[in-house]
């Protein structure tokens, strides 16, 4: 019951005070932030649906799970795409369709491997892709512009190992489909940008379609220059460390977009 109640009635002061505890340097933009994380969305610190890691919110698998209940979710379908994955390589692309209503659908899609995935869950990359899409989808669903916790490349169930993980947030662009023009004062992050995309013959279109999907946003020059700066750092260790599971990653947005075309 007191659960029950946590996630539908939780105050600002209750997050507050719980976030002050677990995390005591907390700064004013990450209590600002949380006050309107408790007002839009009834996301609880108490029933752990947000974690603070590097000073940024991140919600949970389970935090996204109670509010699509809260909101009404009238279903979640998911499954394996088999053309995109590699079992033999614990390889797995997975798609999910969260439902609003009966005729309303949001995709996501979710990847996992041994290389972006933490020790703890080896041997589990397709339930962990699985969750990733359910997480994707849902946050598409309910507008939740927070990157979940499980999205992150070292995926792990214990705040202490997650903290070590790098999340993947990206950068803003200027919507001419290129994403390596400059608006706001970011061209040289923008610059260096497209010398990855060039250098490394990434699909310009694709890597938009990716950022804008773990930003939660309908467009990337709404992202910050903090998520620009994390963006290019991921984006530089991924290809370099392991551009397979880079282009594993970004063929999955390819298949969303014939979905929708």
């Amino acid at each position: 019951m007191n659960h029950r109640v946590a996630n539908h009635f939780v105050s600002f002061q209750q997050n507050a005070r719980a976030a002050e505890f677990l995390w005591t340097d907390l700064s004013t933009s990450a209590l600002t932030q949380l006050k309107e994380l408790t007002r839009k969305y009834r996301l609880s610190v108490p029933a752990g649906d947000l974690l603070l890691l590097d000073g940024k919110w991140y919600v949970t698998h389970s935090g996204l799970l109670r509010l699509a209940h809260r909101r009404r979710c009238t279903g979640i379908q998911t499954s394996v795409e088999a053309a995109l994955s590699d079992p033999s390589s614990r390889r797995w692309v997975c798609k999910a369709i969260a439902y609003r209503g009966s005729a309303v659908g949001f995709t996501g899609y979710g990847d996992a491997d041994p290389s972006n995935v933490s020790s703890v869950v080896r041997g589990a990359e397709m339930r962990v892709a699985e969750t990733r899409a359910v997480n994707r989808a849902l946050r598409k669903a309910y507008g939740i512009g927070l990157c979940s916790v499980e999205e992150l490349g070292s995926f792990s169930p214990r705040t202490e190992q997650i903290s070590e993980a790098k999340p993947h947030r990206f950068p803003a662009s200027n919507g001419n489909g290129n994403g390596c023009s400059s608006n706001n004062g970011q061209s040289n992050l923008r610059d260096r940008l497209c010398v990855l995309i060039r250098k490394h013959e990434l699909d310009p279109a694709l890597v938009k379609k990716y950022a804008a999907d773990f930003c939660g946003t309908e467009s990337l020059r709404d992202a910050s220059r903090d998520l620009v700066q994390s963006f290019i750092t991921t984006l530089e260790e991924q290809v370099t460390q392991n551009r397979g599971a880079l282009i594993c990653r970004l063929n999955s947005y390819a298949v969303e977009q014939e979905v929708h075309s």
